[in-house]
């Protein structure tokens, strides 16, 4: 580590790299400020916690890196070479080590703590007992969602079933038979807790609810469960965020979020005709 001892001079190249390193560090803190790049609006009641655990790591790491990155441009600006004088070093001083390595493993250590509440609350809570169930599967390359008929459960499925109408092969002689399969689009209900049993067929996928804060994989084998409640009406994207294949680009498809249970049962009520 340099003693300081040194008395430098500036020099022309350490002023230009401070001065671009200084100009950095105010379009970085701009483009943060003014939130162009930041999540789209939110949607879901569990989003907040999400979007304040984003919130306190991007302020904690910002500080650490605008602080770092003006100290180095103050210093390749002020002690540029003079002659051929050489810094002064030491190996080790331990004071320095410990305030470091102190102060970094309590902020991580908060960090980490912090944002495992958030995936507690997610992953390791009960769903409400009146969530909708829905189960996503995903395959290249589109999204498939079943809906339990009146019944309220889901039927077996069989590769073996698989047709052009019916990419999951659900089995029609059992509690399938009212199942309801709709390619693209999902519907839930505001204020509704929403479970969603996630699935595979093929390869990995992610089922992305930008505006819901849910981004979960879907594995082939497995059956994922997470949970959301849409807080706001409309229509929202679903993408898979995870590269699939060469048409990885267009598997997507919409979450419509309706106002009431009866605009829900209506639109249930069309794709069962449909169907």
């Amino acid at each position: 580590m340099a003693s300081g001892s040194g008395t430098g001079k500036v020099t022309v190249p350490g002023a230009v790299l401070g001065v671009l390193l200084f100009v950095f560090v105010l379009v970085s803190v701009w483009m943060l400020s003014t939130e162009r790049f930041w999540f789209v609006d939110l949607a879901s009641e569990h989003g907040a916690s999400v979007d304040t655990v984003y919130v306190v790591v991007l302020i904690v790491t910002g500080v650490a890196f605008v602080a770092t990155q003006l100290l180095l441009a103050f210093i390749v600006t002020r002690y540029g070479a003079r002659n051929g004088e050489r810094a002064a070093y030491w190996h080790e001083n331990a004071r320095a080590e410990a305030i470091l390595i102190g102060g970094t493993a309590v902020t991580l250590t908060v960090l980490v703590f912090l944002g495992q509440y958030v995936w507690y609350q997610i992953y390791f809570t009960d769903p409400p007992a009146d969530s909708m169930v829905v189960e996503v599967t995903g395959q290249q390359f589109q999204w498939v969602f079943r809906y339990p008929g009146d019944d309220g459960v889901f039927g077996n499925v069989d590769p073996a079933l698989v047709t052009v109408t019916d990419p999951i092969g659900v089995d029609r002689s059992g509690a399938g038979a009212d199942d309801i399969l709709v390619v693209g689009q999902m519907h839930a209900i505001q204020n509704q807790p929403v479970l969603v049993r996630i699935r595979s067929t093929d390869v990995i996928h992610n089922f992305h609810l930008p505006h819901m804060r849910v981004k979960q994989d879907a594995v082939p084998g497995m059956t994922i469960e997470v949970g959301f409640t849409p807080t706001d009406t409309g229509e929202y994207e679903i993408a898979c965020a995870e590269l699939c294949g060469l048409n990885h680009f267009a598997m997507s498809g919409m979450l419509t979020v309706d106002a009431t249970q009866a605009e829900f049962d209506q639109w249930l009520e069309d794709q069962l005709v449909f169907q």
